[in-house]
């Protein structure tokens, strides 16, 4: 079923581009950004939607004191000793159109397509805490829905280390993300709204997502070009992989993603 611009385009830079931010991790030295094109490769987790191959911009920016990465912003509130604390804006972008689901794997799951509402984007706020040195760099990180789209808030940890190599940064990440009640309910449960037509109640709680991801970046020759490649797995819990919305059996799912970009 073919999906509509604006959800075609929500989904792919949610979950393409945070991978694409993961590759910058450290951050870039001060005044560096980069400019270039990607495709991502989406195992999506949804009834009926199966994988996409789309592509996307990739634009970043790390200036001395604001910051610009794929789909978030903010400003770097302190910053001493490998220890930085920023306050954070970032677009979730986890909508989705329920016509761009599949009627008939919906209705296998006990779901009518035509009671179902569809899910807003929102944009979340808050800090980001994090320590680098030699041995990698942990972060913790805590946002709230700040468009009420969700009402919802999520905290989460991580940790990546990074090998250099002469030409190329091989970073391996693995943390886990605390979904509120709120959020997890409205991007993997049923409304209240969809419940009063008729739909089976589901909330499915609170939730802990854990995730592990690889990334490779490899500059070209003495130019400033690059080539990136990320590749990310989240394991559902099975308070959201029974969810109905979801393909059965779902456990997790996975993304790639590709890219080539200049820094300037």
């Amino acid at each position: 079923m073919n999906a509509t611009p604006r959800s075609m385009f929500s989904r792919l830079v949610l979950l393409a581009l945070p991978l694409g931010a993961s590759a910058q991790e450290p951050a870039p030295p001060t005044g560096i950004g980069s400019v270039g094109i990607g495709a991502a490769v989406i195992d999506s987790p949804y009834a009926g939607e199966g994988s996409r191959v789309r592509p996307f911009p990739w634009v970043t920016y790390e200036g001395e004191r604001f910051f610009f990465r794929g789909i978030s912003g903010g400003a770097h509130l302190y910053r001493a000793g490998g220890f930085t604390i920023d306050a954070l804006v970032s677009a979730r972008l986890q909508g989705f159109d329920i016509d761009d689901l599949g009627r008939a794997e919906l209705l296998a799951n006990g779901l009518d397509a035509d009671r179902l509402s569809d899910r807003d984007d929102g944009l979340d706020a808050g800090f980001r805490a994090s320590y680098g040195s030699t041995w990698g760099t942990i972060a913790f990180e805590a946002v709230h829905d700040v468009t009420d789209a969700s009402g919802g808030y999520e905290l989460s940890l991580d940790y990546r280390y990074t090998w250099r190599f002469e030409r190329t940064a091989l970073t391996a990440e693995a943390g886990a993300s605390w979904l509120s009640s709120d959020l997890a309910g409205y991007y993997f449960g049923t409304l209240e709204e969809e419940v009063a037509r008729g739909v089976t109640a589901y909330a499915p709680g609170s939730a802990v997502v854990p995730n592990v991801g690889l990334t490779v970046t490899h500059a070209i020759g003495s130019s400033r070009w690059q080539f990136v490649g990320s590749a990310q797995y989240q394991f559902l819990p099975s308070e959201l992989a029974d969810s109905p919305l979801l393909e059965r059996d779902r456990d997790g799912f996975g993304r790639v993603m590709l890219g080539l970009s200049r820094r300037f």
